[in-house]
């Protein structure tokens, strides 16, 4: 599986690398900048673009602009996004083609190398990734609006485990239920939410984020 690594620190970007090539992947480039990202996804095609969002000449969300403006070109070029603070409109903006490949990682709580290595492959697979506290912020921002709010704390549970990219396995093995009850939870969500049901894992979790993200959007409009 072919990477390429974006990230301005070198330290920071030599461990990645190293950490993706001890776990059998290829670096197809490993660069510093802007300019450089552009180039090397639209060469090299990359399986996946693990980026961080400041980047230089501009140290803004240059990375994350560069990520967007390749999966422009290359719809569903997966995306994991790497960030020092919860950014919303982050969130939104990997969301909004609905065409999956994404992830979003805090990089102060990214310290086990399975987990991060996991990230990366769900993310290549057309999978999602998300921070429990990047869904956890948008949960809250939503808590108090309807249907939200009529979401049981356990079924709140259950979808924001959903909204890392979780299967509903996992999801039974973390809250120790059955699948079953997971079901049930699920299809309570989506009734609640007014969403239609899927048992595409990737689909379903970008349903309950935008659906999240746009209720947002409305209520930051009014």
């Amino acid at each position: 599986m072919r990477v390429v690594v974006a990230e301005d620190l070198f330290l920071l970007r030599d461990g990645l690398v190293r950490m993706l090539e001890a776990y059998d992947f290829e670096i197809a480039a490993a660069v510093e900048s802007g300019p450089e990202l552009t180039r090397a996804l639209a060469e090299l095609k990359p399986d996946v673009a693990v980026v961080d969002v400041r980047l230089p000449p501009s140290f803004s969300d240059e990375g994350l602009q560069c990520a967007l403006a390749a999966r422009r070109d290359r719809p569903g070029l997966p995306v994991l996004v790497l960030s020092q603070h919860v950014e919303q409109l982050y969130a939104r903006e990997l969301l909004a083609d609905g065409s999956g490949g994404i992830g979003y990682l805090l990089k102060d709580r990214v310290f086990d190398a399975d987990q991060f290595i996991d990230a990366v492959r769900r993310v290549a697979e057309g999978g999602t990734a998300m921070d429990p506290q990047v869904i956890s912020q948008l949960l809250t921002r939503r808590s108090q609006d309807r249907p939200m709010g009529h979401l049981t704390p356990r079924e709140r549970e259950v979808m924001e485990l959903m909204a890392q990219g979780r299967s509903n396995a996992a999801i039974a093995a973390q809250l120790v239920v059955t699948e079953r009850a997971v079901a049930k939870h699920t299809s309570n969500i989506f009734g609640k939410l007014g969403l239609p049901q899927s048992d595409d894992d990737n689909r379903r979790v970008l349903a309950v984020l935008a659906y999240l993200d746009r209720g947002r959007a409305e209520t930051n409009g009014r």
